[in-house]
């Protein structure tokens, strides 16, 4: 046989034996990708869920940073793949991040039915590990808006059967045992957070930790017989280091959006520097997940429901004292103490105050009770962005975010609504004055309660000049060498009642972050509210009158025979 003929037949078989390998190698993937593909759960209020990337580049214009011409109305994978820095950008044309601006929400909306869903699977077989992206329309978090949104979980193998879980959470993640994940055979079920796409472990985390995140198992499921499973290695957009949103016309403009949590994010390959990409590395930095801080999640999480219950269970043994009261002694011509007010004596004029008190005290509970606003400069164009660095509130609890080369960061969240305590302790001031005959027993009340009114503002006072301790236990791993964010906490802290503090971003060259904190109006209206309620309580006591006489007790059995033996 003619030698170039063997040659060629020896060739020709690599290339068939090389390709059915590839092809046997691709078809495991698969199936061990489908084997442990997650199912999804959403909340109610949820307007975005994972879809195959040609949403984005059916709708977007394709553009290069400080270009205003688009370098393509009619971006491909393929045209994707040629454009390998992180200088570049997809623009859905169908919306803008501007809050209000619903327009890409709204347009996945209309197409829902048709797009399906797409989660794309990535097999590490040198590591052991199947990570799940997913690509999402649209971020509307309530830590910051951008268009596009990747986010993932990864299952880690040993010896075949699944050891541990992994999701992505906003800057970071968190890291659980298999045994400590929701699951239904091989398939993790996944919370996942509304607008940001966090995804959690339990249905009731995302109030305690980094961020205020709204997480819950009442919306839609999404199961891996309703998505598609695609390996990501074949994708040919796969190479494309741009961003998968608008990342901002000009250099300047970009660095703003990317301070400030607009710019759209970097794909798989890309995101975190590729960290992500690389799983055991970037599953070092993760938090590990903490089955008493489950508990304390679900407590958070049904805080609303279990306060309701105990403040129930307190007004029932309110009113029967209420009732003890009523019997023995009989609750007076106007029932509620605080209502006796008739003349410039100094009972009235501790009722007065009382009332004044409590006026002041609800108003306190809408306005803002501290915040750092942290105000974004960067040049040459000096654009300014703001948000709030530090904010503590009756409605939102607490929220620490400082900005950072991805956005603002979140570094830890209290998520209670305090008003609720306050706006119940108030009515229960109320409630608590019926049938009190003295103003002395009154005046004692006040004073108690107003106290109790001090304690938001003492304890404010005392978080923010702890704050620069506090922030390095919540702050993840790849962010603790972050000069910036303990500088400017240590400058909130040393002068906690009000300032202000510039410093130069070292993530962005030539960036500058301006500070300025202070107690809000609510503070300060509840520190009155107190301070005037002890007042009234003062008055009450040296007052020392009467409100009304009590009715005479009952005389018992034993009185009643003592009296009939006497008449004998």
């Amino acid at each position: 046989m003619n030698k170039k003929i063997v040659i060629s037949i020896f060739f020709i078989g690599l290339l068939l034996a090389g390709s059915t390998y590839v092809g046997i190698g691709a078809a495991a993937d698969q199936d061990l990708a489908e084997q442990y593909a997650p199912i999804l759960y959403f909340t109610n209020a949820e307007k975005c869920y994972p879809i195959d990337v040609s949403y984005a580049l059916e709708n977007s214009y394709l553009y290069e940073v400080g270009n205003p011409t688009p370098l393509s109305t009619a971006p491909t994978a393929a045209i994707l793949s040629n454009y390998t820095s992180d200088n570049f950008y997809l623009d859905n044309q169908r919306g803008t991040v501007a809050v209000g601006d619903n327009g890409i929400e709204t347009d996945y909306q209309n197409k829902m039915a048709t797009l399906g869903y797409k989660v794309y699977a990535h097999v590490d077989t040198a590591s052991n590990v199947i990570q799940y992206w997913f690509f999402y329309a649209f971020n509307g978090g309530d830590l910051n808006r951008h268009e596009g949104d990747w986010e993932m979980i990864q299952v880690v193998l040993s010896g075949g059967q699944p050891t541990h879980v992994m999701f992505s959470q906003h800057n970071n993640g968190q890291s659980a045992k298999w045994s400590q994940v929701d699951k239904e055979a091989n398939h993790v079920k996944v919370y996942v957070a509304k607008g940001s796409h966090a995804n959690y472990i339990k249905p009731y985390s995302g109030k305690l930790g980094l961020a205020s995140d709204t997480v819950g198992d009442n919306g839609k499921v999404i199961r891996p017989t309703e998505y598609t499973v695609e390996v990501l290695d074949a994708q040919p957009w796969l190479s494309f280091a741009g961003r998968w949103g608008w990342a901002g016309a000009n250099q300047s403009a970009a660095a703003e959006a990317t301070l400030l949590g607009e710019a759209g994010p970097n794909g798989p390959k890309f995101r975190e520097s590729g960290q992500m990409w690389v799983p055991l590395s970037w599953a070092a930095g993760l938090q590990s997940a903490d089955n008493n801080m489950f508990i304390l999640e679900w407590l958070v999480y049904n805080f609303v429901m279990l306060f309701f219950l105990v403040t129930l269970l307190s007004l029932l043994l309110l009113v029967f004292f209420i009732y003890r009261r009523h019997k023995k002694y009989g609750l007076g011509p106007r029932i509620f103490s605080l209502f006796y007010i008739d003349g410039s004596n100094q009972k009235s004029i501790g009722n007065l105050l009382c009332i004044v008190a409590l006026i002041i005290a609800v108003l306190g509970l809408f306005y803002p009770w501290y915040t750092v606003v942290a105000n974004v400069s960067v040049p040459p164009y000096q654009q300014t962005g703001a948000f709030n660095a530090v904010s503590i509130d009756g409605i939102n609890g607490i929220q620490i975010r400082l900005p950072d080369r991805s956005g603002p960061v979140p570094l830890g969240t209290f998520a209670l609504p305090f008003y609720l305590l306050i706006g119940i302790a108030l009515v229960f001031i109320i409630l608590s004055t019926i049938g009190i005959a003295q103003s002395r027993k009154l005046g004692k009340k006040y004073v108690l309660r107003g106290i109790r009114l001090l304690v938001p503002f003492v304890l404010i006072l005392v978080f923010i000049m702890a704050v620069a301790s506090i922030i390095p236990l919540f702050t993840p791993e790849n962010l603790k060498g972050n000069t910036d964010m303990s500088t400017a906490m240590r400058a909130v802290s040393a002068a906690p009642f009000n300032g202000q503090y510039t410093f130069q971003t070292t993530d962005v060259a030539g960036g500058s972050v301006h500070l300025q904190w202070g107690f809000g109006v609510g503070a300060y209206l509840l520190l009155f509210a107190g301070i005037i309620l002890i007042m009234a309580g003062l008055v009450e006591i040296t007052a020392n009158e009467v409100f009304f006489e009590g009715k005479s007790p009952a005389p018992t059995k034993t009185v009643e025979n003592n009296e009939e033996k006497n008449k004998k």
